[in-house]
């Protein structure tokens, strides 16, 4: 096995999310992968600011709360990011984010509230009061989200101090479908966005980085691969580098060529 990513842009640029400070960028699930090893194994390689669990998926009996599992996701020592995937009501999502503060002992909570079964997309209908609950409540609330710019703006008028919003439909690997909108919400609102859902390859979180976006989670990109552990790597490198990038300050595009090797010195009859 190849030796963890040092990531040197860790301590000089962290990701800061509810006035909390985090060593990666780089945000990655738990779910699918063919084994706890393989799943510890990506952990180590990438060095995720957070894992993210789902307590429904999981269970919270005691037995299960004892079981490997658990103590897995202690053992890799990496801050927990409960989530609510699965809940399809406000009630569920309350529940469910209150169960986690107590297995977990954490006020964050990844906020899901699931409105269509067949692309898993959120209901944004009820998903700004939901949040405005959990938020009440003490809650941390990160909320998966479409990138809908008012939906978003209103997550953040509630009290959401960060948004995630999709690049396409979970699991699907499709990458961004609709940049412009990505862009605009990163021009309109100056809380962080991370991406969650849909990035199926490294260039994929590499370009939204490279937009200016602060993070993104991961989880079927990497946790179906054919080598789960390279591939997370991958991706941390990709998000480290994009960010690299956007913080470098890349050239404007141009319409026509332009040398970049200077005159001086050319042969006059090839100065044209």
């Amino acid at each position: 096995m190849t030796a963890p990513l040092p990531n040197p842009l860790n301590t000089a640029d962290p990701l800061v999310l509810y006035g909390e400070t985090f060593a990666s960028r780089l945000l990655l699930g738990t779910s699918r992968y063919p084994s706890p090893q393989v799943l510890e194994n990506a952990v180590k390689q990438s060095n995720p600011g957070m894992i993210t669990v789902s307590l429904r998926r999981q269970g919270t009996s005691t037995a299960e709360a004892h079981s490997g599992f658990w103590d897995l996701l202690k053992k890799m020592a990496v801050p927990v990011l409960p989530n609510t995937a699965g809940c399809h009501s406000p009630k569920e999502v309350i529940a469910t984010a209150k169960m986690a503060r107590e297995v977990f002992e954490t006020n964050w909570i990844k906020l899901e509230l699931i409105g269509d079964d067949y692309t898993l997309q959120p209901d944004t209908l009820r998903l700004v009061s939901t949040a405005e609950t959990l938020i009440k409540d003490g809650f941390k609330v990160l909320p998966y989200c479409t990138e809908d710019l008012i939906l978003c703006q209103r997550l953040v008028d509630v009290g959401c101090q960060a948004v995630m919003p999709w690049a396409a439909p979970i699991g699907t690997g499709q990458g961004p479908l609709n940049p412009y909108a990505l862009k605009l919400l990163r021009n309109r609102l100056d809380v962080p966005l991370l991406v969650d859902a849909g990035l199926g390859l490294p260039s994929h979180a590499c370009s939204v980085m490279e937009w200016g976006f602060d993070g993104v989670l991961l989880n079927t990109a990497v946790a179906l691969a054919d080598d789960p552990v390279a591939m997370a790597k991958a991706f941390a490198m990709a998000v480290d580098a994009g960010r690299t990038a956007f913080l470098s300050g890349a050239m404007k595009a141009q319409q026509s060529a332009q040398a970049s090797t200077p005159l001086v010195g050319t042969p006059f009859w090839h100065q044209s």
